[in-house]
């Protein structure tokens, strides 16, 4: 092979790299960050581009997809000294990938550090109960203190999620014997509450016996009256009503005793038949 021959051979290859190396296609999802002579030079877009070949170099390629990050599970105490185990999950896009890659160092790093800093400090605000029961509000609080902060990395914070909020074993232990006891006080409170009603009703029920008793023996008493003056009339002053009346209840309780199976004796009085004249008015 002659010289002639190497060293066309080797400026076709040289023109094929150069060619290789000035044209570029990025995916589509991606940015590629261009340096010029190791300053940035420009930002290609999905596509085909020319740069200028051992002048210009693709330096970072960076996605444009949404980037999920895992905060991984840290120690928090909050207001009342209480101790849970929280751990959260953020979304975040890189808007402007050129200042991603020059303004941090690792913005990976830098943004689970800065959620797990921000939500240490806004739990660290509440107490228990409101920790456990307002994921939402400490949502709103951790992306307003985040998306400020890396804004100026070209980063933006789609969302951030508070994946599980759980007491430590020695507050879960307490919180189980705290919840015993406050369904133990609301049984005694359900039974006292119970006995206090069925005394109320019982003493309601004797106090409306009471009172029919007493409207029976004023029925009683007037039906009485009625009686002795219809008597009264019916016989006239001379003989006495009460004891006309007397001897006719008298003569009912006897036969009242006589219909009764256990009665084996009836009683009459030795003077049965002066009491007798007596009711029927003869001397």
């Amino acid at each position: 092979m002659s010289i002639t021959t190497i060293i066309s051979l080797a400026f076709l290859a040289f023109v094929v790299i150069t060619i290789l190396k000035g044209v570029r296609i990025v995916p589509q999802g991606y940015k590629w960050i261009v340096q010029r002579l190791g300053k940035y030079h420009t930002t290609l877009n999905p596509g085909l581009s020319i740069i200028i070949p051992y002048i210009d170099e693709v330096a970072y390629r960076v996605t444009t997809k949404d980037i999920v990050l895992d905060i991984p599970s840290q120690e928090v105490i909050t207001k009342d000294n209480a101790v849970l185990l929280m751990n959260a999950v953020a979304y975040i896009n890189l808007t402007t990938p050129e200042k991603a890659v020059y303004g941090i160092e690792n913005f990976n790093w830098a943004i689970q550090n800065l959620v797990q800093t921000s939500l240490r400090s806004i739990v660290g605000e509440m107490d228990l109960d409101d920790a456990l029961s307002s994921r939402d509000h400490i949502k709103a609080k951790l992306k307003l203190a985040i998306s400020e902060d890396i804004s100026d990395w070209g980063i933006t914070l789609k969302t951030v999620e508070i994946q599980d909020i759980q007491p430590s074993a020695t507050m879960q232990t307490a919180m189980e014997e705290q919840a015993a006891a406050e369904r133990q006080r609301r049984a005694a409170v359900t039974k006292a509450d119970g006995e206090k009603q069925a005394a109320i009703l019982e003493a309601d029920g004797r106090l409306e016996a009471s009172r029919r008793d007493a409207q029976a023996q004023v029925v009683l008493a007037e039906a009485s009256q009625k009686s002795i003056e219809l008597v009264t009339s019916a016989v006239g002053e001379k003989d006495a009503p009460v004891a006309y009346l007397l001897g006719e209840q008298y003569i009912k309780a006897m036969q009242d005793m006589a219909k009764s199976n256990n009665s084996k004796t009836v009683v009459l009085p030795a003077d049965v038949l002066n009491t007798i004249r007596g009711i029927m008015g003869k001397n």
